[in-house]
């Protein structure tokens, strides 16, 4: 990954921010975008700097057209391309069962919130750097979505929605430009602790979800940053449209 540059959107703490520092200590160029909180987005970028890295972070809103395309003007201003894009960016959203709503509660807005923070900010970003992918002909598209989709131990309905719309349209993409040697890949991951989402979710509810998981834990930051570079690098260049689940062997397909 030595100077490659990555894009990881949604950077600024968490799995975003574990993924951003992953990626900077194999030597790559990341971009932490981040949407309001400008101390934490430095904050990453200090580690990825200690790492002996380069990091920069880029403030925008993944789901206004507009504001990605001036974010990915100035990547390119600066680094001459976008290699690697990470969808990491969504609508926030906390993991406790006690506060969700339930289907017969839920009214279309609560899913439109969830649809927009992550499938519309992932087309955008697409969007914005698919040319350039084509144009360099190659190009890494890893996308985020949740094992929920296929294991809804509690059912998120509008959160799993979005991210359900992710993994489609992830398809189709990956379909359309494997041609120009651009894979586009998954990740799914499990209940991720310790996160701001997750840090909500009851200690029986994350206890339960530990029982039920043939590794005996819940995933880290940690182990989605490490499977996100896997499907970055030369060894997964074979890889395209699938998506990898990184919960313990919670789901198995």
């Amino acid at each position: 990954m030595k100077d490659k540059v990555i894009l990881v959107t949604g950077a600024s703490r968490g799995i975003g921010g574990a993924i951003a520092k992953h990626f900077a200590s194999l030597q790559a160029i990341v971009i932490v975008n981040f949407l309001r909180n400008t101390q934490l987005a430095e904050e990453v970028v200090g580690d990825i700097q200690s790492l002996g890295g380069q990091g920069f972070a880029l403030q925008g809103d993944v789901t206004q057209e507009e504001a990605v395309r001036r974010m990915v003007e100035e990547i390119v201003d600066s680094f001459g391309t976008v290699d690697v894009l990470v969808n990491n960016a969504l609508c926030h959203y906390t993991f406790n069962p006690k506060l969700r709503k339930t289907a017969w509660e839920l009214e279309w807005q609560d899913y439109q919130t969830q649809i927009d923070g992550s499938l519309k900010g992932t087309f955008n970003t697409c969007k914005a750097v698919m040319p350039l992918m084509k144009r360099q002909n190659f190009g890494r598209v890893i996308n985020m979505v949740t094992n929920l989709i296929n294991f809804p131990i509690v059912p998120y309905h509008d959160y799993t929605t979005g991210k359900a719309a992710v993994l489609g349209y992830s398809h189709s993409l990956a379909k359309e430009l494997g041609p120009f040697n651009i894979t586009v890949n998954c990740v799914a991951p499990g209940l991720t602790y310790p996160t701001d989402s997750s840090r909500d979710t009851q200690e029986d509810v994350r206890e339960s979800i530990i029982r039920l998981t043939p590794l005996g834990r819940l995933a880290r930051p940690e182990d989605i940053a490490g499977t996100v570079a896997f499907l970055a690098s030369e060894e997964a260049s074979f890889i395209t449209g699938q998506t990898l689940y990184v919960d313990g062997g919670l789901t198995m397909k």
